[in-house]
């Protein structure tokens, strides 16, 4: 199994540190949030871009791919009523695409939900359709430039708009597309009500990124959940793309989150 950590954890480390970093302990592979790198993708030239895929290349990790790609700029939203907005969200997903294909990544994670909850006056059935025509230009891009938009069910606390990973599966098989598949987030299928083996049995093949993390917020290892059960399925399935360390509580440092992580992974996955 390949391992990944987000690079958001190492705050104000410069991003080239984070790769060596990364190799020095032995992960294989770096996910980028773009906010950590500008405001932005489209603030992020040509050049940046190849220096940052050179890094990782010197470092001896992948990167793996991009995620929290809605936070940064502000003012977008998948399924909001004003069909400006859509139109510049779908146009910055096309970006966003372009962004991780430069860098030489191959998965992007689209999770944002502050920027898909469903509004008051919005049916889900309208929410739906929205956000499908936000993503088409997208796919198509990401047919081309060989990335997957891995779309992130969440729970309910975080947001009202596709909480399930049947929900996430039945809104991208919509598309047909090859690129367009789901993440499972170990935080995330906690809210479900069936347990996390059940739910990567049942998704296969419809996933193609995996974050790790605890119901606490915390890396693996650093809660209740017991990723034992949680690896077997996942090798039970065939699934050989990143395990990726995820967290959202750093008061741990980021060298230990980091090391330790990766040091319960290995001991699970064996």
């Amino acid at each position: 199994m390949k391992f990944a950590i987000c690079n958001e954890i190492f705050r104000d480390w410069k991003l080239e540190d984070v790769f060596s970093y990364a190799a020095k302990i032995g992960y294989h592979g770096l996910e980028i949030a773009p906010l950590t790198i500008a405001n932005a993708v489209t603030d992020i030239p040509a050049g940046q871009r190849k220096e940052i895929r050179d890094a990782a290349a010197r470092s001896g990790v992948e990167i793996a791919g991009i995620h929290w790609v809605l936070v940064k700029p502000e003012g977008l939203y998948m399924n909001h009523p004003d069909r400006g907005i859509r139109e510049r969200t779908a146009n910055y997903f096309c970006e966003l695409v372009d962004f991780c294909a430069d860098l030489g990544g191959k998965v992007m994670v689209v999770g944002s939900p502050k920027q898909r909850n469903v509004m008051p006056e919005v049916t889900r059935e309208r929410a739906l359709e929205w956000a499908a025509g936000t993503f088409r230009s997208a796919v198509a891009r990401a047919e081309k430039r060989q990335v997957t938009i891995c779309f992130e069910p969440l729970a309910p606390a975080e947001t009202n708009f596709i909480n399930t990973a049947r929900e996430a599966i039945q809104f991208v098989g919509g598309f047909h597309s090859p690129r367009f598949k789901i993440i499972l987030d170990v935080k995330a299928m906690c809210s479900e009500s069936r347990p996390i083996p059940e739910i990567i049995r049942e998704s296969w093949p419809h996933f193609a990124h995996f974050h790790a993390n605890d119901k606490n917020l915390k890396g693996p290892g650093f809660g209740e959940v017991d990723f034992m059960p949680i690896a077997a399925a996942l090798k039970e399935v065939g699934y050989d793309g990143f395990v990726s360390v995820e967290v959202f509580n750093f008061e741990e440092g980021a060298e230990a989150i980091a090391t330790q992580s990766l040091d319960y992974l290995k001991r699970v996955f064996g």
